[in-house]
């Protein structure tokens, strides 16, 4: 009996014939972040056209106690490429992110918080990292 082997995607092939992640999952654990996900989200979106790199981004709420996950919610109607992944309570951004990353579904991921103490348009370089064969690009 032939066990089914799930299917990966190749990496794709830019137009001057670099590689990129075929999907790259931007994983944001979050904790009461209602006032910054929204312009999270739109940061990340505007380098990702720019870079033509399609992408998902993987929202866990960590039991927030504001309107976080209701903008998580619309952001996943509107877009299209959101997934929440919506914990019982606060678990701490270790056991978020771990979360998050069980439900990523790319061949690549950048983990970022939704407060944008790190840039989403420092990604081009995590992915210039992947290019060159890193694992791991912090």
């Amino acid at each position: 009996m032939n066990t089914p082997v799930k299917e990966q995607l190749p990496p794709a092939i830019t137009a001057r014939g670099e590689r990129r992640p075929a999907l790259l999952s931007v994983v944001c654990p979050a904790f009461n972040e209602e006032e910054t996900i929204g312009a999270f989200a739109a940061r990340v979106e505007a380098v990702m056209r720019v870079l033509a790199q399609p992408f998902e981004i993987v929202f866990v709420n960590d039991g927030s106690r504001d309107g976080t996950l209701a903008r998580m919610m619309s952001m996943r109607v509107a877009r299209g490429n959101v997934t929440i992944v919506d914990l019982s309570r606060n678990f701490g951004k270790e056991i978020a992110t771990t979360a998050g990353l069980d439900h990523a579904k790319g061949d690549a991921v950048v983990v970022m918080d939704a407060d944008l103490q790190d840039p989403p348009e420092l990604v081009a370089e995590m992915i210039d990292g992947w290019r060159e064969g890193y694992e791991v690009v912090y």
